[in-house]
This record gives C-alpha cells, structure tokens and sequence, in this order.
C-alpha cells in the first residue's frame, strides 16, 4: 500500500516539478573571453540556411548588447526598417542586391525602438552590393533591399547607441 501511495504522489508531483523547470537554452556567453567561429563552421551556417525562403536568421555570435546574425534572403517582397536606437552593420556573404539607405519609410508600423514598412522607402540612396561588400547603416535611418539577384547571404550586426562619456 505504501508503494502504491508513493507511486501516486509520484506522479501527481512528477508534471507540475517537469513544469517548473526552465526551459532549454544556450549557456550565456563567457564575457571574460572572446568567442571564436571557424570559417568552417560559418561556411556550415550558412550551407543550412533554406535556399527557398526570406530572412532566415541564425545567431553567429552574442555578447549583450551585441549580436551577430546570418540573414538569407530571396527575390520576394522585403519590408524596410529603422532601428531607431541602433546601427546596423552588413557583410556580404554571398549574392548580390541593392540597399536603399535614408529617405522615409511608407506608411511605417512600430515595433518596439523599430519601424518598419511592407510598402518600402521613399527618397534614399540605392547602392548595389556584391560578395565581400560592407554597408553600415546608422541608428535611424530607412533601409530596404530590394533587386535581389537570385538570393544574398549577409551577416548583419546591430551597434547599439552608446552615449557618449560625461
């Protein structure tokens, strides 16, 4: 009998211990040293991303506030952004595309310290890109993709602002 009771206490706790648990994540980075990623296993990063579909994006590398993503995107429609609050800096991976930089965003929604536009950028500057071009964009002004050539891989590092010292 007192099996039997410790096996129904068992499973009664059993769900809501399993339910107390935190959730499975990526150990926070070591900021006491610096984080390394082979070209190997970049190459491997970027051999994963769908050929098929936009914005894939896979975190390279993250030391808060700064993260290092791998964005794929294809010829479809691409919305335009403004982070108002961060720069955002691109590398060319593979592909090419066109980026146009400044103007204003068309009909912008908020996200957060983010805007954003399905309807694109009117005004700017377009700049074609190419495999092993860099491109940054500062904190607050409209950038959008557009002309993308078969599809571009692009590493994509957002520079929050930092003020200045007093």
């Amino acid at each position: 009998m007192r099996v039997l009771a410790a096996l129904c206490v068992f499973a009664l706790l059993s769900p809501s211990a399993s339910a107390q648990q935190p959730a499975a994540r990526n150990p926070p980075p070591d900021l006491t040293r610096a984080a390394y990623v082979s070209a190997a296993d970049l190459a491997a990063m970027v051999a994963r991303q769908p050929a098929d579909r936009n914005g894939t994006l896979n975190r390279l590398l993250q030391f808060p506030p700064y993260a290092v993503n791998i964005e794929h995107r294809v010829p479809v429609a691409q919305s335009a952004s403004v982070h108002e609050t961060e720069a955002e800096l691109f590398y060319i991976i593979d592909g090419a595309a066109t980026i146009v930089t400044g103007g204003k965003l068309i009909e912008p929604t908020r996200n957060g310290a983010n805007l954003s536009s399905t309807k694109g950028v009117e005004g700017g500057v377009a700049q074609k890109l190419s495999k092993g071009d860099f491109v940054m964009v500062p904190a607050g002004v409209p950038h959008w993709f557009t002309d993308i050539q078969g599809s571009i891989t692009q590493m994509a590092l957002h520079l929050p602002m930092i003020p200045p010292a007093k």
